[in-house]
C-alpha cells in the first residue's frame, strides 16, 4: 500500500494556512470543509486565494467523481475565477489514471502542476547573496512589491495580485515574508508563515528578467532562516511549482505528492 503520510501533510498544510491567508484577505471570505471538499474561497481577484482542494484518503473513481462534481458546484457560484488543487497521491491507482478524463467530464480544465515538498531542514544557515540585500515586508509600499513580483511571475495583472494583499496586516507582521533587493529594486519575494508544527512557503517568485540568478533560492533561505529563528520550528513544506520545483532540493526539500492545478473550463488561460 502507498504511503500517503507526507501526500496527507500536504494537503492539510494548504487547507490550514490557505484557511489563515483568505481570511486575512476578506474575513467573511468562504471558507468550508465539506465532505471531502475544503472551500477556502476570497472571490478576489487574486486567482490563488480562491481555492478548493479534495481531503478524502484513497479514493476511488466513483468517489473522486462525486467530489469534483461538488468542487465545480461550489466554483460555479463564484464571480471571480480560481484553482481546484488536486493532490494526486491522496487517491487510488485506478483514480489516478482515470483523473484527467473524470476531471474534465466534471467541467474542469486542466491549467497546471506542482509538486508537494517537506523537509526535517531547519535550522538553515543565515544566507547572503553577493547581488541582494534582504528587507522584511512592514510597510504597504513592501507589501505591493511583493503582489506585484507575484503577479510578473505568475502571469496575472498588478491589479490582480495587489488585491491579494492590500492592506494585510497579517503579511507584515505574522508571516515573515522578505524581498530580496538588487540596487535597491524589489527583484525577489518569498516568504514563510508557521502552520500546525511546521513552516509552510508561500508565495515565491522572481521577476522574470532576473530569473536563473539564484535569487529566488536565497530570498527562501532567508524566510526560512528568519521563520525557523523566530519559531525554533525544525520542518517546513512547500507546493512547487514545475519551474520552481529544481530549486527546493538544494535546501533540503523533498518532493512528495504531484499537485495538478484545474480551472472550471472556458474560464481565462491560468500561469504556465
Amino acid at each position: 500500500m502507498r504511503d500517503r503520510t507526507e501526500a496527507v501533510e500536504s494537503m492539510e498544510q494548504l487547507s490550514l494556512v490557505w484557511r489563515a491567508l483568505v481570511l486575512d484577505r476578506d474575513p467573511d471570505a468562504d471558507v468550508r470543509d465539506l465532505p471531502g471538499v475544503a472551500v477556502r474561497w476570497a472571490d478576489c481577484r487574486f486567482p490563488f486565494w480562491n481555492c478548493v482542494t479534495l481531503t478524502d484518503i484513497g479514493a476511488d473513481t466513483g468517489l473522486l467523481a462525486r467530489r469534483l462534481d461538488r468542487a465545480v458546484d461550489v466554483m460555479r457560484t463564484k464571480s471571480r475565477p480560481g484553482f481546484l488543487w488536486l493532490f494526486e497521491d491522496l487517491l487510488d491507482d485506478g483514480a489516478r489514471g482515470r483523473l484527467r478524463e473524470t476531471a474534465e467530464r466534471a467541467g474542469l480544465a486542466y491549467a497546471f502542476s506542482g509538486t508537494g515538498m517537506a523537509g526535517d531542514l531547519l535550522p538553515v544557515p543565515e544566507p547572503s547573496h553577493p547581488e541582494l540585500v534582504f528587507v522584511r515586508v512592514d510597510t504597504d509600499e513592501h507589501l505591493l512589491a511583493y503582489a506585484d513580483l507575484n503577479a510578473r511571475a505568475y502571469g496575472f495583472t498588478l491589479e490582480d495580485g495587489r488585491d491579494g494583499l492590500r492592506g494585510s496586516t497579517a503579511w507584515k507582521n505574522r508571516i515573515h515574508a522578505y524581498l530580496g533587493l538588487r540596487d535597491g529594486v524589489p527583484v525577489t519575494c518569498a516568504a514563510t508563515v508557521e502552520a500546525d508544527g511546521r513552516l509552510f512557503v508561500v508565495l515565491v517568485a522572481t521577476a522574470p528578467e532576473w530569473e536563473r540568478r539564484g535569487y529566488g533560492e536565497a530570498v527562501t533561505r532567508k524566510a526560512l532562516y528568519e521563520g525557523g529563528r523566530a519559531t525554533g520550528l525544525t520542518r517546513a513544506t512547500l507546493h512547487a511549482t514545475a519551474a520552481g520545483a529544481p530549486v527546493y532540493p538544494r535546501i533540503g526539500f523533498r518532493p512528495n505528492s504531484p499537485v495538478h492545478f484545474y480551472a472550471l473550463a472556458g474560464t481565462p488561460a491560468p500561469p504556465s
